[in-house]
C-alpha cells in the first residue's frame, strides 16, 4: 500500500493553486460595493426588491436608477465631494421591473413594467449635493405617473436624446417619445424592441428583424426600418451598447461575445472577443478603454483596448473595503464624472459598484 504523502502548504503546487484562486477575482483597478442607502442612517432597499437593472447619469454627475423584483424601486445616488448616498425615491405601485431610466434637462423618467404593460414614471429632482453628515431632514420624494407608453405592451428600453428634451423608447412592437418637460407620451411608429437602444450622431438605433438595425431620426420623427446591416456574427440575442460622448462612436457585442465599434459613416469595425458570453453592461472611460461584464451566473469583468482591439479578463467582481462582497450579475452601467464606472448589481441585496480602473501608463514619446 502506497503511503499517503504529507500535505505541504508551501509546495509549488499549493502555491500555484493559491495564486490562481486569488486571480479569479478582480485583479486590476479597485471596486467598491455601495449599499442602496445612506450608511448608518437609512436602511437599504428590501432584499428581494433591489436587483438594479437600469442606470443613467445627469449633468450634475448624479446617478438615477431603478430596481426589479417583488416591487420596482427608483433611486438617486451621488458619490463625490462629501456626498455618499443612495436615496430610495420609493416603490412604484404595480411595477416589478425597471427597464430604463433616462436623465434629461429637466428631470429623470423611469420606464417600468408590471402586469398591465409598460409605463413612464417621472422621478422628482433629488437634492443630493449635501454633505449628509450633519443633522438632516428630507421630504419624501413623490413619484409622478405619466401613463402607459403603448397600451398593453411592455417597455423594452429607452434612451435620452442629446438635447435632453425627450426620451425615445421601444416596446415590443412600437417606438414612442416622452417629453421631459410636459410628460407627454407620443407613439411615433412601428419597430421591434429587441434589447437596448443607443443614441448615435444621427438618431436612435435598435435591433430590427433579422440582422439589421432600425434608425429613428429625432429631428424628422421618422423611423427607417432595416437601415443598417450588422456585420457577420451571431445576432440572435438582445444588444448592449456603449457610446463615446465625444466622438459619438458606438460599441456593441454579438451573442457570442465578439466586440465591435460602429460609426454610421464608416460602418462596423471588429475588435476583440470577450472570453465569456453573453456580454452584459459595458461602458467607456475617457482614455478610450471599454469595460464590461461577460458570462452568465458568475460574470467576469473585462477590458477592451479600443486602439488595439485586445481584450483582457479581469476576473469576478470583489469589494473588500469596509465589508467583503462578491458580485456575480450586473444589470447596467454608466461612466462617472471622474472616469469611474458605476455598475448596478442585478441580484438580491443589490449594490452600486464603483469601479476605479487602473491608470493607463502613458508611453514616452522621446
Amino acid at each position: 500500500m502506497q503511503a499517503k504523502s504529507r500535505f505541504d502548504p508551501n509546495s509549488p503546487e499549493i502555491k500555484a493553486y493559491q495564486n490562481e484562486l486569488a486571480h479569479q477575482f478582480v485583479r486590476e483597478g479597485t471596486m467598491v460595493a455601495f449599499p442602496t442607502c445612506l450608511p448608518g442612517m437609512t436602511t437599504p432597499i428590501t432584499h428581494d426588491e433591489s436587483r438594479i437593472t437600469a442606470l443613467d447619469i445627469n449633468s450634475e454627475g448624479h446617478v438615477y436608477g431603478g430596481t426589479s423584483g417583488r416591487q420596482a424601486h427608483l433611486f438617486g445616488a451621488a458619490f463625490h465631494g462629501l456626498t455618499g448616498i443612495v436615496l430610495d425615491a420609493g416603490a412604484v405601485p404595480a411595477a416589478t421591473s425597471t427597464e430604463a431610466v433616462c436623465c434629461g434637462a429637466s428631470g429623470a423618467i423611469a420606464f417600468v413594467n408590471g402586469p398591465h404593460g409598460g409605463r413612464a414614471v417621472a422621478i422628482p429632482h433629488l437634492n443630493l449635493a449635501e454633505d449628509w453628515i450633519q443633522e438632516w431632514g428630507l421630504e419624501e420624494p413623490v413619484l409622478k405617473e405619466l401613463g402607459e407608453c403603448v397600451p398593453g405592451e411592455p417597455v423594452v428600453h429607452a434612451v435620452s436624446a442629446p438635447s435632453g428634451k425627450i426620451a425615445v423608447g421601444a416596446t415590443t412592437h412600437h417606438l414612442f417619445t416622452v417629453d421631459f418637460e410636459s410628460g407627454l407620451i407620443s407613439v411615433v411608429g412601428e419597430a421591434p424592441g429587441r434589447g437596448h437602444l443607443t443614441i448615435g450622431r444621427s438618431g436612435v438605433f435598435g435591433l430590427d428583424d433579422g440582422t439589421r438595425l432600425w434608425r429613428f431620426d429625432i429631428a424628422s420623427g421618422r423611423v427607417r426600418r432595416a437601415a443598417v446591416q450588422l456585420p457577420e456574427g451571431n445576432w440572435t440575442g438582445p444588444l448592449r451598447w456603449a457610446r463615446d460622448p465625444h466622438s459619438g462612436l458606438l460599441f456593441t457585442a454579438d451573442t457570442d461575445g465578439r466586440l465591435f465599434s460602429f460609426d454610421k459613416n464608416k460602418g462596423f469595425h471588429a475588435l476583440g472577443r470577450a472570453h465569456l458570453a453573453p456580454v452584459g453592461p459595458i461602458a467607456l472611460v475617457p482614455d478610450g478603454r471599454l469595460f464590461g461584464f461577460c458570462g452568465e451566473e458568475m460574470a467576469n469583468l473585462f477590458c477592451c483596448d479600443i486602439a488595439s482591439g485586445s481584450v483582457t479578463n479581469l476576473g469576478v467582481a470583489a469589494s473588500v473595503l469596509e465589508h467583503r462582497r462578491y458580485g456575480y450579475q450586473f444589470g447596467d452601467a454608466v461612466t462617472g464624472p471622474d472616469g469611474e464606472i458605476v455598475f448596478g448589481e442585478n441580484d438580491n441585496g443589490g449594490h452600486l459598484w464603483l469601479y476605479f480602473p487602473k491608470i493607463k501608463v502613458a508611453r514616452s514619446t522621446s
